[in-house]
């Protein structure tokens, strides 16, 4: 029997257990988390919000794409959501996309030891992120790829960081790179933080001896023409920093704001920073509005992201309508 303080509105929810179960698929499993607490909760929630935004056919869906993430094994769900038309518009890193151009050139990370002697490591020109090693031979082979990728845009006039990722992204052959897979499907890649990569490095280089020009705002015209075009907005963020902002300014300059927003990050707001400031937060800047559905999953995206993911995917394969037959 739950007894519930008489009069008392705050007390009606009681916390219900998980029930886990052997054969579970994805959506199951995070459905029976939804009466629990803590990042529990949270991750249940943003499957909700997750799967109602992909289901918003009216919805322009943004992904702001920070951190490691393609060193880690993110970057084929990435790549599958836009080819599902699961994201419209990338805001990401350079670094990223220095990643996912080293795979799609079939160059693979590596598992290796956070624990690992990274003197030594140095002295076998082998990089580490964390638990991944990369060896400096793979840098050496892309920059050679990049430099006749630059090579290739035109020199007579200035070239957007967005047309520059879509040049990259058609030299690209791979199906599973996000480059590749965004090019195939017209969805812009912006990176505003463009020259903080090997690519900038490499289009600095080749500046030096080379016409070209980059123009690090001229994407901002496109990218604010969507934002105002948008019936509906919504947004997921990795992370945050850079990507984060770039994607939450542009409402600053529109008469709407984001109707949907999820975060996935390990930040904490107490010091400031983008990457762990709440999503209530953004309110106070007209980004989100006070009816917009929210979530942050305090957690490491390399698990809430394929969790999130997976378990919308399952959510929406039973939304499918199935074919009517028609009465005779």
């Amino acid at each position: 029997m739950v007894h519930v303080t008489e009069g008392c509105q705050r007390l009606t929810k009681p916390v219900v257990p998980a029930d886990i179960q052997a054969g579970m698929d994805l959506d199951e499993f995070v459905t029976a988390l939804s009466g629990c607490a803590f990042g529990a909760r949270r991750i249940a929630e943003a499957v909700d919000i997750y799967t109602e935004m992909l289901s918003d056919k009216k919805t322009v869906k943004f992904l702001g794409l920070a951190g490691a993430m393609v060193p880690a094994g993110m970057r084929k769900i990435i790549a599958d959501l836009i080819r599902d038309g699961h994201i419209n518009v990338l805001v990401t890193t350079g670094a990223n996309m220095v990643h996912d151009a080293l795979e799609g050139l079939y160059m693979p990370h590596y598992k290796g030891d956070e624990g690992s002697n990274d003197v030594m490591l140095h002295e076998e020109r082998i990089d580490r992120i964390y638990d991944v090693f990369l060896p400096d031979q793979h840098f050496e082979e892309l920059e050679g790829f990049l430099q006749d990728v630059i090579a290739d845009l035109p020199s007579d006039r200035p070239v957007s960081i967005a047309e520059f990722m879509k040049n990259l992204g058609k030299n690209i052959e791979n199906p599973d790179s996000i480059l590749r897979a965004a090019y195939d499907m017209n969805v812009p890649i912006y990176c505003p933080a463009f020259p903080d990569s090997v690519i900038g490095l490499q289009a600095w280089l080749y500046k030096e001896t080379n016409p070209l020009v980059i123009d690090a705002i001229a994407d901002m015209h496109a990218f604010m023409d969507i934002c105002w075009e948008a019936e509906k907005a919504g947004a997921v963020f990795i992370g945050g920093g850079v990507p984060k902002n770039f994607i939450f300014q542009s409402m600053l300059v529109t008469p709407r704001d984001f109707d949907y927003a999820i975060q996935l990050t390990m930040d904490t707001p107490q010091t400031g920073g983008l990457s762990g400031a709440t999503l209530e937060e953004a309110i106070s800047w007209g980004k989100v509005g006070s009816k917009s559905r929210l979530v942050t999953v305090y957690s490491d995206a390399t698990i809430t992201l394929p969790l999130m993911v997976g378990a919308t995917r399952a959510r929406l394969s039973k939304q499918t309508p199935k074919k009517q037959i028609p009465v005779e």
